[in-house]
């Protein structure tokens, strides 16, 4: 029972516990490890003497006095600490933060506040995705951090050896202490540059449970979530960002047919072969709410335009009644926002549903020269698709079996193995 009630509290407040240490303390290594000792304390303290009644202010108060005695103990320590926690001050003074534990909502179950979340989560989401890192450092460090991974599940994301992922966090970590990089929510006129790298975290997170990369499974259905969480953070920090509401209703609108997307063998089930009674209805109807939010005061941004196509999808009852000609029009706008050779495959797939196929297959076959999408499955079994369609089953079967060399899970290779079969 102590046991689960520990996991339960780091899983949903580790980021919130996280950034009120790093807030106070200025150093990310540091909260980490003293995090990790007041959860090994509770472990311990816990199942003789009881769940307290606000186990997140247990922990963090636990934490807070195991940082003062390292620091007390390793002056050299304290006072590289002292030269982060000046360059932060001057960078945004701020008083420091309620960390007692006697604040209001200070517990598990109602977060760290009551109704509004502290900023000190908004710092550290803007730190992890903070441009001097890296651009997979930034994936790594906001997984490992805000997202509550391990070391090797954070790993297994990136296909890489545990060992290897080690390294690059703390590879990102150094960066952050000799650039002394602020952990702070940069000001309204840094907001605009930096606010998509922290949208664009969320989403690489959220893609890599979509359409896991590697393993047995299509779906990585616990990454996906905990990219909704953040999301769901962000979002609540920032609600005048338009986009923070696109991001959001994206994530729900795709998440919401996760029951549908695969068959009984774990095989993938394409969009117009689901059963859309088994989408999320409630997931559905937030997402479309928060679309409205992202596309309403202003030019919309990448993440509105693509939650309205999620939305259309969403809102049909089969694929013939899908507003066909409206999700042309979408990505028309969308390839004018962000463009990108993949943008130019859905659109192309999208006009041979409102078209035909031979129109589809021309824009496709206009792609076939760029240099990303010839290692892209999609773009492989995109033209498989169409080329059958249009009965040429011999070009079909040689774009299947390309993209079966190039698909990397094993219930897609099963899926393609199959339609060469057909």
């Amino acid at each position: 029972m102590a046991a689960e009630a520990v996991e339960a509290v780091f899983r949903e407040e580790r980021g919130l516990l996280l950034a009120s240490l790093v807030r106070r303390f200025g150093d990310l290594d540091l909260a980490e490890e003293v995090t990790s000792e007041a959860i090994e304390a509770a472990l311990r303290h816990w199942p003789a003497e009881g769940v307290p009644a606000r186990p997140g202010a247990w922990l963090l108060t636990t934490a807070r006095r195991r940082a003062v005695d390292r620091l007390r103990r390793d002056q050299a320590y304290a006072a590289r600490l002292a030269v982060l926690a000046a360059d932060a001050e001057r960078a945004e003074p701020a008083p420091a933060p309620d960390v007692s534990g006697s604040g209001p909502g200070f517990g598990f179950g109602s977060g760290f506040g009551s109704d509004e979340l502290p900023d000190e989560r908004l710092q550290l989401f803007f730190t992890c995705a903070h441009p001097a890192l890296a651009a997979e450092d930034r994936t790594a460090l906001t997984l490992r951090c805000l997202a509550g991974l391990t070391t090797p599940e954070v790993a297994r994301a990136f296909l890489v050896p545990t060992a290897t992922m080690a390294q690059r966090i703390v590879r990102a970590k150094k960066k952050i202490r000799e650039a002394r990089i602020p952990f702070r929510v940069p000001g309204p006129d840094e907001l605009p540059e930096r606010l998509p790298g922290v949208l664009q975290v969320v989403y690489s997170v959220f893609t890599e449970g979509y359409a896991a990369s590697s393993g047995p499974r299509l779906q990585r259905l616990d990454l996906a979530e905990e990219a909704i969480r953040l999301a769901r953070i962000l979002r609540r920090l920032l609600p005048a960002e338009r986009e923070s509401a696109g991001l959001l209703a994206l994530l729900l609108l795709v998440h919401a047919r996760r029951e549908a997307r695969t068959g009984p063998e774990g095989e993938p089930v394409l969009l117009e072969d689901q059963d859309r009674g088994r989408w999320d209805r409630p997931m559905i109807e937030e997402g479309r709410a928060l679309v409205v939010r992202a596309l309403t005061g202003g030019p919309a941004g990448p993440y509105g335009v693509q939650a309205a196509i999620a939305a259309l999808h969403d809102e049909a009852t089969d694929v013939a009644a899908t507003d066909w000609p409206q999700i042309v029009a979408l990505y028309d706008v969308l390839r004018t926002l962000t463009p990108s050779p993949v943008v130019e495959l859905n659109r192309a797939v999208a006009v041979a549903m409102r078209d035909g196929p031979g129109a589809g297959l021309a824009l496709l076959d206009a792609l076939a020269g760029e240099p990303r999408l010839r290692a892209y499955p999609p773009y492989a079994v995109a033209r498989g698709d169409l080329l059958g369609r249009l009965g040429r089953d011999g070009e079909a079967a040689a774009a299947y079996r390309e993209a079966l060399e190039l698909t990397v899970t094993e219930p897609e290779r099963a899926a393609l193995r199959r339609k060469l079969g057909e």
